[in-house]
């Protein structure tokens, strides 16, 4: 064949391939319309991407993929395990494990989502809701129950404690009081195994009505026996579960024990009532029992700074709030989505345009709080907090800010470690997402309190987590108040010196041996730390 020949050939065959092969039609991939829930985790992630506190440490989106959350059997579930992924995405140096690092591995440390439905904030135990909300709102029987053994938890005998009881609650209105030892619950007795009776111990304190028997402590020692029937109510509650004057020598030394960080409405007739007897009474120095606070509204913890704060720090820097690099330039466009709501859920709006929480400065210029004096008390030289693996958020940071101005000793256990607060982010309308968003720090620059502060009197040795519930808030012999009053120069007995031994089902043991064990009840407390106080930006 000749040359030409064989060229034609070939460009006729090359010629016929190409266009059988233009002609065959390319598949078109289907399209997939997202859902809702497809929508909502995209959202998730993208505004943690520009608002989360630890932003630059979060994957891009193709990396993360936020629409494969779906193993779980809701949309709410699968929300929270993206939510944990993005927590565990930013490591803390110090420790190599994530910021947000919660012992059981399923839990985020401060993160979280909640259903609007259920305006009872979460509390200190996850998944749990609080007894009394950040309103002062209450509606079970008013008690917080603490089980206590000589491990965290397992198969074991057990004591369950009242350990507070809320103001105007039905167990309040049955003359109950922290120290209360709990025996029999809708006449069956318990104590004899921990792993066996929780369950049922906490479906008797979810109920609609219970039968409570036990004893009564007098002094840490047991006394007369108790049966009350409670019945669920609803109620409006103070946070401040008492408020005295002790008198040691020529000394006047206020003590303030406090529940939550709820709304200055609710919080504020209590703190003033409070503060106006420390100083009728020339209180000089503070014992202020937070063990059992996880925090709330920053606007409080402000307040009761300034009550405690001597006139002479007027002026000063008490801390400042610091959001990324992002937040801090005002790059967080996505911000625009989210209207700013007034206390009755409703948008507010400034020469006739919607405010967004795109208009508010998040400078750390901008989010520096001086202190302004409140209150008739002026002269504190010296506190002393009452603290445990309870305290926290709002707590410490009432703690950090008073650190670098006057004496500040701390008596307890180790405090939670939460110097991150946020803002709630609302999605579909139903759920609020609160991102870390904030790192407060003290005048110094002091916040970096991720594993919490460790107590000038503490307590971490074989005495674990040690909260010996058998006598009231502020009775000089209730174990804590009593070394907190030591602290002070105060002479006379500790309780627990005086009564070394507790009967656990019979069986008599060293309260030293003691430990909280895993919660009992739904007597939980909010850990959090709430901004709502915004300044436009100028």
């Amino acid at each position: 064949m000749k040359l030409k020949q064989l060229l034609f050939l070939i460009t006729i065959f090359v010629v016929t391939f190409t266009s059988c092969k233009k002609d065959t039609p390319t598949p078109t991939p289907p399209v997939t319309t997202p859902t809702r829930a497809d929508l909502t985790k995209d959202s998730i992630f993208l505004y943690a991407k520009q608002l989360y506190l630890w932003n630059d440490a979060l994957p891009t989106y193709e990396a993360f993929k936020p629409r494969g959350y779906t193993s779980k059997t809701t949309d709410f579930l699968n929300y929270e395990s993206e939510l944990l992924a993005i927590a565990n995405s930013a490591k803390n140096p110090a420790t190599n494990r994530a910021y947000e690092y919660y012992a059981n591995g399923t839990d985020t440390k401060y993160s979280y989502i909640s259903d609007i439905a259920n305006k009872n904030p979460v509390a200190y135990i996850p998944n749990k809701t609080s007894a009394v909300d950040l309103e002062g709102n209450g509606n079970d029987f008013g008690l917080k129950i603490s089980a206590y053994g000589q491990s965290e938890g397992g198969v074991e005998p057990f004591v369950l404690y009242v350990t507070a009881v809320y103001q105007n609650s039905p167990a309040d209105k049955a003359g109950m009081v922290r120290s209360h030892k709990v025996l029999k619950i809708n006449n069956q007795t318990i104590g004899a195994n921990y792993t066996a009776e929780r369950d049922g111990i906490n479906a008797a304190l979810n109920a609609s009505s219970i039968k409570l028997e036990g004893i009564t402590h007098v002094n840490g020692i047991p006394d007369a026996p108790f049966t009350v029937n409670l019945t669920k109510a609803s109620y409006k509650s103070s946070p401040v579960y008492t408020a005295k004057v002790f008198t040691s020598g020529s000394k006047k030394i206020g003590y303030l024990a406090y529940a939550r960080f709820s709304n200055l409405t609710n919080s504020k007739p209590e703190f003033d009532a409070a503060f106006a007897k420390f100083a009728a009474e020339n209180v000089t120095e503070l014992i202020i029992d937070l063990r059992y606070n996880g925090g709330g509204y920053v606007s409080t913890a402000e307040y009761l700074i300034n009550q405690i704060a001597p006139s002479s720090l007027n002026g000063k820097v008490m801390y400042s709030e610091h959001y990324n690099t992002l937040m801090q330039g005002g790059g967080a466009a996505i911000l625009n989505n989210q209207p700013f709501l007034d206390a009755t859920g409703k948008p507010i709006f400034n020469n006739g345009r919607l405010v967004t929480y795109a208009d508010f400065d998040y400078s750390v210029k901008g989010n520096t709080e001086i202190f302004l004096k409140n209150g008739p008390l002026t002269g504190v030289s010296k506190v002393v907090f009452i603290v445990s693996g309870s305290t926290a958020s709002a707590s410490e940071l009432v703690i950090n800010s008073l650190k670098p101005h006057i004496e500040v000793k701390m008596v307890g256990t180790q405090t939670y470690g939460k110097p991150v607060g946020f803002f709630p982010i609302r999605l579909e309308n139903k759920y609020d997402v609160y991102y870390s968003l904030f790192q407060t720090k003290n005048s110094l620059g002091q916040g970096d309190y991720y594993s919490g502060f460790t107590p000038d009197v503490a307590f971490t040795d074989v005495r674990g987590d040690l909260d010996d519930p058998r006598n009231n808030f502020g009775d000089p012999k209730e174990y804590y108040t009593s070394v907190a009053l030591k602290e002070f120069g105060a002479t006379g007995p500790i309780t627990i010196a005086a009564a070394k031994t507790m009967s656990i089902n019979g069986k008599s043991v060293s309260v030293q041996s003691l430990k909280p064990m895993k919660p009992i009840g739904n007597g939980n407390e909010f850990v959090g730390m709430i901004e709502t106080d915004h300044r436009i930006k100028k």
